[in-house]
């Protein structure tokens, strides 16, 4: 059972967000409900879990993907294994240590904690995590290693790249902390790496998302400022600058110039999607009016709502408009809709607390404004992001089902939640609960036929 938080224990080990110890492979439980038969694939997610039981920071645990593979009905098995990178072969380890070569000045990529999100492209697994190279993993969670495009990868990848559900290319960004601060990048929907621009900003801000439509990228260029100071003192090197401004670039797919438009200051962790018509591209996505003004332990800039920007290519203005007022975190939509216009969007209602009474999940329907519903999961029941998965032959983005890893507190150990996304107030389709705890984590993925 998880207990009380201990007042001592910092916010990101305490309750559900503390790390579990062992790697294993085991069977489900049991079942509540019954899994859909059409469902075969694994359902993964990567989140933080420090090797040595302590991390200075919640972004800086070591990697750990979680999964459960379904199959005729049936859960076949849960997983839990370690990105093995080079912070997890040395535990305790200072990451500039490892990585920060003093002769040279030159930074080793391959040291990544490789702990925020997975995607699948072109045959590969990839764990990624924005400080580093991504690492290929196998469908059964091993480490294949660091994934560098046979080399053309000369700068980390962002955790959020986008795949092209029209053209299957891969688009993605880095970011580095002395010029050239980002880099742009396309890779075919076979993999190779196709595209390589610099895209020019005054200095490295913490660029965690961005976004695409079907003709255009959209970088978020915004006040959370690298702080050398910060770092120099051991701690978190990023900051909120007033100076820094707020502005979303926008750039063809395929390259050119970029196109600034100042935004109202804000910090988008993420973005939910991106689309265009008419002549402008509107941009969804959770917005915080302040991030860490006096420094990682400051919360107080407010919690993230969805939000609205509407970029008017034309006239060169941006009209922005809030489209929910409660806390909202994990944004996403379905596969085939980004870039697009999509009707609905899922989210995950977010707290700073350790352990919040429950969680919810939400869809939006923006063909009725953006109207909100939502899926409330019982007391002392919390989960993470919720990922769609459709159903065979869907004919829209809420014809299937939700997946996300959720925490029983009363009974200290987790489960995966499959619901139905067209009737969100249902009761869940199934329940499928494991005999381990499941830490809370970051983002995850659906890799059919596994």
């Amino acid at each position: 059972m998880t207990t009380a938080r201990n007042a001592d224990v910092p916010l990101h080990l305490a309750g559900n967000n503390a790390p579990v110890t062992e790697e294993v492979t085991l069977e489900p439980a049991e079942v509540v409900g019954a899994v859909p038969e059409e469902l075969n694939g694994v359902y993964l997610r990567n989140g933080p879990n420090p090797r040595t039981g302590w991390s200075p920071h919640y972004f800086a645990g070591d990697g750990m993907v979680h999964a459960v593979a379904l199959k005729g009905g049936r859960a076949r098995w849960y997983r839990n294994r370690y990105v093995r990178t080079p912070l997890y072969e040395h535990p305790g380890r200072s990451r500039f240590e490892l990585a920060f070569d003093q002769a040279t000045g030159r930074v080793d990529y391959r040291v990544s904690t490789a702990n925020t999100h997975l995607i699948a492209h072109a045959g590969r697994l990839l764990a990624l995590e924005e400080g580093g190279f991504p690492y290929r993993l196998t469908p059964e969670l091993e480490t294949v290693g660091p994934f560098t495009f046979d080399g053309a990868l000369r700068t980390p990848m962002t955790a959020h790249p986008k795949i092209c559900p029209g053209t299957g290319e891969l688009l993605f960004f880095g970011s580095r902390l002395r010029p050239p601060y980002l880099t742009y990048y396309r890779a075919a929907p076979t993999g190779e790496l196709l595209q390589a621009q610099v895209v020019q900003v005054p200095r490295a801000t913490m660029m965690h998302d961005f976004a695409i439509t079907e003709n255009h990228a959209i970088f978020l260029d915004l006040p959370v400022v690298f702080d050398p100071a910060a770092v120099a003192a051991g701690g978190m090197p990023w900051r909120w600058d007033d100076g820094h401004g707020a502005r979303f670039g926008v750039m063809r797919r395929d390259g050119g110039p970029v196109r600034w438009f100042d935004v109202e200051p804000c910090y988008v962790w993420h973005t939910m999607n991106a689309a265009e018509a008419d002549g402008a591209i509107t941009v969804t996505g959770c917005r915080v009016p302040t991030l860490w003004r006096d420094g990682p332990g400051d919360f107080d800039g407010g919690l993230p709502a969805l939000h609205e920007w509407r970029l008017d290519l034309a006239a060169g203005t941006v009209t922005e408009r809030p489209l929910d007022d409660t806390a909202v975190e994990y944004p996403r939509v379905a596969d085939t809709e980004v870039g697009r216009r999509n009707r609905f969007g899922y989210g995950t209602s977010f707290s700073l607390e350790a352990m919040p009474e429950r969680s919810e999940i939400y869809k939006y329907d923006f063909a009725d404004g953006a109207a909100r519903q939502a899926h409330r999961l019982p007391a002392g029941h919390t989960c993470g992001e919720a990922v769609f998965v459709p159903r065979r032959g869907a004919s829209g983005d809420d014809d299937g089902y939700l997946m996300t890893f959720a925490h029983d507190r009363s009974r200290g150990t987790g489960y995966l939640a499959i619901l139905d996304a067209a009737d969100l107030a249902a009761r869940p389709v199934a329940e499928v609960h494991l005999p381990v705890r499941v830490p809370t984590g970051f983002h995850g993925t659906w890799l059919p036929g596994h």
